[in-house]
């Protein structure tokens, strides 16, 4: 393949990636705000001893919305929207970036770095994602996942350890890069393995009148609450190609991607609250 025709395609896949991410987020912190706002209304109605309000209002471009939310399904199942293919078609251009960039493009290894052989190290790479989301969802149904501390402070011990030994097998840039595709696989698994699922559940049992088990609904919001403080610093970890003085190419570059993840996920938990 041309270098020409390498840097199109490289250009055509990263614009896509970067518009299907736009909305995969987007959308993710949109109905996080919601559920949120309905969290306040509850609160606010409790304590006042009313029954709570069951719109949020909003007024955006040229008129007023509002949503509610419902218990029950009162329309056919045909006709609900799901929102799923952004963020597939998301880590689809990803991967493809992953590979024409570094498994392919030559970024992947540093002989400073590790000597190994490119086969090896695409290996290690493929290993990480691979191996990454099952430990992640292992641990999260686990008694740790049970309180948000203990399992927000777990995670953080696994990513130093993880990103510690990537940076000890990879070039700084591929190493930063390499977790940034960790943590959106993750997301994507946890989309398609763990939130879709349980809402087919629900909409199957709503459809028929049949009453579902509400802790479906509470996991597949917490798993996208986890998508909400990964989407974060994976920003983070992608903009950081672009200053490798201060991120990947520093001396400190390990703490430098920890310092990213510990940011990302204090602006996070602030967009949430917003």
């Amino acid at each position: 393949m041309s270098s020409s025709i390498r840097e199109w395609l490289n250009l055509g896949v990263r614009w896509f990636h970067v518009f299907a991410a736009i909305m995969w987020v987007g959308q993710t912190y949109y109905f996080t705000w919601l559920d949120g706002q309905f969290r306040k209304l509850e609160k606010s109605s409790a304590g006042a001893g009313t029954p709570p309000a069951s719109a949020i209002w909003m007024v955006h471009s040229g008129g007023f919305y509002t949503v509610e939310k419902q218990k029950s399904l009162g329309i056919a199942p045909s006709q609900v929207h799901w929102f799923r293919w952004e963020a597939l078609m998301t880590w689809l251009s990803g991967m493809i970036l992953l590979f024409l960039v570094y498994y392919f493009g030559g970024g992947l290894m540093d002989p400073d770095v590790a000597d190994i052989s490119l086969p090896r190290a695409i290996a290690i790479g493929l290993g990480v994602l691979i191996l990454g989301w099952p430990l992640y969802d292992f641990s999260a149904q686990s008694p740790l996942g049970k309180s948000e501390v203990v399992f927000a402070v777990f995670s953080f011990v696994m990513i130093a350890a993880i990103s510690w030994g990537l940076l000890h097998v990879f070039s700084g840039r591929a190493a930063y890069i390499e977790l940034g595709a960790l943590f959106g696989t993750i997301m994507t698994a946890n989309v398609w393995q763990r939130i879709l699922p349980a809402q087919r559940k629900m909409i199957a049992a709503a459809a028929t009148g049949a009453s579902f088990d509400p802790s479906l609904g509470a996991r597949a919001k917490l798993r996208s609450k986890h998508n909400t403080f990964l989407a974060v610093p994976v920003v983070f970890i992608m903009i950081s190609n672009h200053f490798p003085v201060a991120t990947y190419g520093n001396r400190y570059a390990w703490e430098v991607l920890l310092g990213l993840v510990l940011i990302g996920w204090a602006a996070a938990a602030l967009i949430r609250r917003a």
